[in-house]
């Protein structure tokens, strides 16, 4: 940073605070430095700064609080290797995981559901679809709720599946929230590795109640900038005569992205897609699903 920035930083802290116009981003592609995010790479929690590692938690847990969510999952494909140090651009994606987004050069299909790459099996060794789902959302610590926005991206491993011992994947636990009345960003929600898992799997639970004095904070949050981006996938293309890039945009904190379909391994675990449920099934899982209140007591208890 240049002294004459810094000094007119200090006059004005809240230039800071606005975030990057649209302008601004698409320019400076993948030199900006300022993202946040968190790494599940290795089962250790990291935060990463600009793409470089600032701290790790050697603990199994971490409690964040989530400030806002992408409605749906997103899908990215690679044809291409994937190699030690390298970047390489997905092929085709979507932020919905419905259909490939407008800007994708070469859509593999009309819709996602219809694509040969979306399909099981078609991941490397047979394993997984080659078309990675993930998840995106923006959350902050509990002890500094008005402090960093940080992006959070999962994989499909740990947004789908069934309830371990009073903990789910990201998807089940959110809905088990709404079955119990209680919106996401009310609860203080640990997010723990999967022990049990051969590759970084992290399962969610809830942790705490957050207090009353924190939730217009946690509201104002989910409303930046900041916050919004978070739960974009954007994919930033150079000029048509270079080959097309992934967008380093300054988005906040970021669980490890879906590696190329060369990098997955055959011992990756298989996830089911979800799958939409009628009235009388979602009536019937509420049922079985324990109190919020007595799990948040469950874990006070604990702790």
């Amino acid at each position: 940073m240049s002294n004459e920035l810094a000094t007119i930083l200090q006059n004005s802290p809240s230039l800071v605070q606005t975030g990057l116009d649209e302008d601004t981003r698409a320019v400076a592609g993948g030199a900006t430095t300022g993202n946040k995010r968190i790494s599940i790479r290795g089962g250790v929690f990291r935060k990463m700064v600009g793409g470089k590692e600032v701290s790790a938690i050697e603990d199994r847990h971490m409690n964040v609080v989530i400030v806002k969510m992408a409605h749906t999952a997103s899908r990215t494909f690679y044809a291409q290797a994937y190699k030690e140090g390298e970047k390489v651009s997905p092929t085709c994606w979507s932020n919905d995981s419905r259909t490939p987004d407008a800007d994708v050069p070469t859509p593999q299909a009309k819709s996602c559901d219809t694509c040969q790459f979306s399909a099981k099996g078609s991941g490397a060794g047979g394993s997984g679809s080659a078309c990675r789902l993930s998840w995106r959302m923006a959350v902050v610590l509990p002890n500094d709720p008005s402090g960093d926005v940080m992006q959070l991206v999962l994989p499909a491993t740990s947004c789908f599946g069934k309830e371990d011992n009073g903990k789910w994947p990201f998807r089940p636990y959110i809905q088990m929230l709404a079955n119990n009345n209680v919106s996401a960003g009310r609860v203080v929600t640990r997010m723990q590795f999967d022990t049990k898992s051969p590759t970084p799997k992290v399962l969610f639970s809830p942790a705490a109640a957050v207090p009353e004095e924190d939730i217009g904070v946690i509201q104002n949050q989910g409303k930046s900038q900041v916050a919004e981006q978070a739960v974009k996938l954007t994919v930033y293309q150079q000029d048509s005569s270079e080959s097309p890039q992934v967008s380093t945009t300054p988005q906040p904190v970021q669980v490890e992205e879906p590696t190329p379909q060369a990098e997955a391994k055959p011992t990756e675990p298989v996830v089911e897609e979800p799958v939409l449920r009628n009235q009388e099934q979602v009536q019937a899982q509420a049922q079985k699903v324990k109190d919020v209140g007595s799990i948040l007591n469950k874990w006070a208890t604990k702790d």
